[in-house]
């Protein structure tokens, strides 16, 4: 018996799972968000369901984009994964630019 051939990485495999990591970091700051919210105070009665749609909405975008992947729907994955990942990616470069570059506000 012959041993399982591997398939070559695609780009578009590529690009699912960089879009994928990415948006999971949103998330994960997200949930680091909510948490130090809960720690000081300022995530009470009054917004919590505020925060658990937001928390749920990135949570569906990340288990919508890995089911859709899962059944062989990678450009449509790849699409719903964006909704978290393209906002994360340009706030990401605009944090990393203030801090090589920082501008004069004045």
């Amino acid at each position: 018996m012959n041993p399982p051939v591997s398939t070559p990485t695609t780009p578009r495999r590529l690009l699912y799972w960089a879009s994928f990591t990415i948006a999971a970091l949103v998330n994960l700051f997200a949930m680091g968000f909510f948490i130090v919210g809960l720690a000081d105070g300022s995530v009470s009665s009054f917004n919590m369901t505020l925060w658990f749609s937001i928390l749920a909405a990135a949570a569906a975008v990340l288990f919508v984009g890995h089911r859709l992947h899962l059944h062989g729907r990678t450009g449509l994955a790849i699409a719903v994964l964006a909704i978290l990942a393209v906002p994360g990616l340009l706030y990401g470069l605009f944090a990393l630019i203030m801090i090589v570059n920082p501008p004069r506000w004045n």
